[in-house]
């Protein structure tokens, strides 16, 4: 039996308000389309069919590198940052699986949270590792890295954890695996450039040896931070190599915030793809490195770009095409509820966009190398106005009209506000 979080009279009543307007907008844009030769209603089923994870830990808090500033209400622990993930997918309608976080999301019965997972109308994305990051009774240190790290020992237990985390993705049912590690270092001379990679590609096929037959293993690679001089898997080109070194179920993950600014995100999606290694993305947006802000706050143009090689890539697919989405920021300033209904938005907004590109006027001005044409093919896409087709898959799904107007209206944050125990003051983006 499905325990939603929000009442569903509330959503039902506001959504009358709005369903005249709604359904005069989506009226408005089907004809609109039509004339170009779309049909909305296959556009309205391609959203409805789309969705994308939250993690666990993106319904609380993070922070600053120096500082953390909790609000009322904030989850403390997986059950709680459960009942929060499902308010999103209750109002949004796009966001039906969690993706959690180990030793941070560590339970004693996992058949059990996975239960309580679909009384509240959710599932499990990918399981995440962690050995960035020292936990209270740890035997080995990962200040020196884990994966990569000099010691054997530190290495081993880096593999264990991965491996530990795949027996309780398998217990949610999940079927992936992400692994991203933080090993790199500070200064020059300070590790061997070459070993640690060879370091890091022993453990990582210790784990790729325990995957399940289907399961895929998502190797994370990100610029910098902690290590700022040299990353072990830095970028995409590490990535992909290391990915084609340990098989066919490794791949790779694009989070759109770990690159320098400027970086051509979509070619590389484009790169990934013809290569059989595009295995998913963390959405989330950046002004300066890995910002972790809201997915399409600071370049929603970009997003879409990203989406339209995504729709290319499943007209013309490599060893399959079954991109793995999330949702990854860090919500310094707004509440996170709202943060994750918002950038869940404006992704399926990206990804309706791309559906409306003339595919056939865009190849053939690539073909007959019309500049000025190719170009217009994608920016008439970008500049539609796809509000009225979402926000009636939500309505036809359940969800709401407005999330925003509806979430506020709950009172939500205010009721947990004075259930949960206060989180306290703390450091760091966790």
């Amino acid at each position: 039996m499905t325990q939603l979080p929000i009442s569903a009279d509330l959503i039902a009543t506001r959504n009358a308000v709005h369903a005249d307007a709604l359904e005069d907008d989506y009226a408005s844009l089907g004809r609109k389309l039509s004339r170009t030769g779309i049909d909305i209603d296959a556009i309205l089923d391609r959203v409805a069919g789309f969705s994308v994870a939250v993690p666990s830990w993106g319904a609380g808090r993070g922070g600053t590198r120096f500082a953390k500033f909790p609000i009322p209400g904030e989850p403390t622990n997986i059950h709680e940052k459960l009942e929060d993930c499902a308010v999103i997918q209750q109002l949004g309608r796009v966001t039906p699986r969690v993706s959690p976080h180990f030793p941070w999301d560590k339970v004693s019965d996992y058949k059990a949270l996975r239960e309580e997972a679909a009384t509240l109308g959710l599932g499990f994305d990918a399981v995440n590792s962690n050995t960035f990051q020292d936990q209270p009774g740890q035997v080995h240190t990962y200040a020196n890295g884990s994966l990569a790290a000099q010691d054997a020992a530190t290495r081993q237990q880096a593999v264990d954890h991965n491996i530990e985390c795949i027996e309780i993705g398998v217990q949610l049912g999940s079927t992936d695996l992400t692994v991203w590690v933080g090993d790199g270092t500070n200064f020059p001379g300070q590790q061997d450039l070459g070993r640690s990679l060879d370091r890091y590609l022993e453990a990582a096929s210790k784990i790729y040896a325990a995957l399940p037959d289907d399961w895929r293993m998502l190797l994370e690679h990100k610029m910098f931070e902690p290590a700022f001089y040299s990353t072990v898997i830095s970028d995409w080109g590490s990535s992909i190599l290391a990915a084609q070194e340990l098989g066919p179920k490794a791949k790779c993950l694009v989070d759109l915030g770990h690159h320098a600014p400027n970086v051509n995100i979509e070619q590389i999606v484009a790169r990934l793809h013809r290569f059989g290694k595009l295995g998913g993305f963390h959405f989330n947006d950046s002004k300066y490195g890995d910002d972790d802000l809201d997915s399409g706050s600071i370049n929603p143009h970009q997003l879409f770009l990203v989406f339209n090689e995504l729709v290319e890539a499943e007209l013309n697919p490599q060893d399959g095409f079954n991109p793995s989405y999330m949702i990854d920021q860090s919500h310094n300033v707004t509440d996170p509820i709202e943060s994750m209904l918002s950038s869940a938005e404006t992704i399926t907004q990206c990804f309706a966009k791309a559906q409306l590109v003339d595919r056939a006027a865009l190849h053939a001005a690539q073909e007959a190398n019309d500049t000025m044409m190719a170009f217009q093919a994608l920016r008439r896409a970008y500049n539609i106005d796809v509000a009225p087709i979402l926000a009636k898959a939500r309505a036809e799904a359940g969800g709401a009209i407005d999330v925003l107007e509806a979430y506020r209206l709950s009172q939500y944050r205010s009721r947990k506000a004075q259930e949960r125990k206060a989180v306290g003051l703390g450091a760091g983006i966790v």
